[in-house]
């Protein structure tokens, strides 16, 4: 995939509310808890739907291609889970 946006990854004081089926995928993964907990006080603004998106729902997103230092690189094609 391509990556069409660089998104900011901002830090939110409390936790945000993830689709429990997000956090799911994410939890099949290799994700200690510890960077779990972290990854829940993360937030980025979703150039797909133009609104503040919790980085965990952004992680299981189709259009989700790498982090890289405090970076999102995004494919811009829809806001949709991975299957």
């Amino acid at each position: 995939m391509e990556t069409k946006y660089h998104v900011e990854i901002k830090q939110a004081s409390k936790a945000m509310k993830a689709n429990p089926e997000a956090a799911a995928a994410v939890l099949k993964g290799a994700v200690s808890s510890k960077m779990l907990s972290r990854m829940k006080k993360e937030y980025v603004t979703c150039p797909v739907v133009n609104a503040d998106v919790p980085f965990l729902d952004c992680f299981a997103c189709v259009s989700f291609i790498r982090r890289v230092k405090g970076v999102v690189h995004c494919a811009g094609l829809e806001k949709k889970l991975r299957a």
